[in-house]
């Protein structure tokens, strides 16, 4: 791209700006936004420097921006362009295969539908090298406030709305679609345990009760009662 490259902002972005670079602490999902950007800062610095990497869905780019320096970082956004970041979809990765060595999708598989789903992973799989790793992070449908509510009403709690998630899964779900890409599982990580009561406090006071989310995280870190999870896929 250009140096001077205009900046564009479509859906969310447009109404919002860049709301990720700076993030409100009152924002409810403040909390566990900071948890997942310091699990993804340690994955990305035990990387060699130079390394190629894809940050697909990457909203503004602050990842691409920070690492631009030490690692060969490309982004990719439907609704973000800038200097460092291109325009374009999960589902048509305008990228040759194999050009990768590892890949981000963070906070994106759920804002797809269930049929671009498993196209995105096909992509993600195409544009990775052999033995190239791809760390997802995505909300669980079922965590453990979900499934207590399920059993009282049955029903699950969606993660967002279905206008904001149309793709909203069970954690397992996502692994099962990565596995028919053609992905193993290599690692699995929870945060944010969602115990009912505690999670709706948090949720509702994240800045004040951010110590509270952290200890939660620590101790009860099970995977399949966290709201996110964070999946690190390798292709063979």
């Amino acid at each position: 791209m250009s140096p001077s490259q205009p900046v564009v902002r479509r859906g969310e972005y447009a109404a919002r700006g860049d709301y990720h670079r700076s993030p409100d602490p009152d924002w409810d999902y403040y909390p566990t936004y900071l948890a997942k950007l310091a699990a993804v800062r340690i994955w990305l610095d035990r990387l060699p420097p130079g390394i190629r990497v894809l940050d697909a869905g990457c909203g503004e780019g602050v990842l691409v921006d920070e690492y631009a320096d030490r690692l060969a970082i490309e982004g990719i956004d439907s609704n973000y362009s800038s200097v460092r970041v291109r325009t374009g979809s999960l589902t048509a990765l305008p990228y040759e295969e194999a050009r990768f060595h590892r890949a981000l999708c963070l906070d994106v598989l759920e804002h797809l539908t269930f049929e671009e789903q498993p196209r995105a992973l096909a992509e993600l799989y195409r544009v990775l090298t052999p033995g190239g790793e791809l760390l997802v992070s995505i909300p669980n449908l079922a965590h453990l406030q979900s499934r207590v509510h399920f059993l009282l009403t049955g029903r699950l709690i969606r993660t967002a709305s279905e206008l904001k998630h149309p793709g909203d899964r069970p954690a397992g779900e996502y692994i099962e679609l990565a596995r028919q890409a053609g992905f193993s599982l290599v690692a699995r990580r929870g945060i944010f345990p969602t115990v009912p009561v505690l999670t709706r406090l948090i949720r509702r006071r994240p800045r004040a009760l951010l110590p509270l989310h952290r200890l939660l995280s620590r101790l009860l870190p099970v995977p399949g009662w966290c709201f996110l999870n964070l999946l690190t896929l390798r292709k063979p």
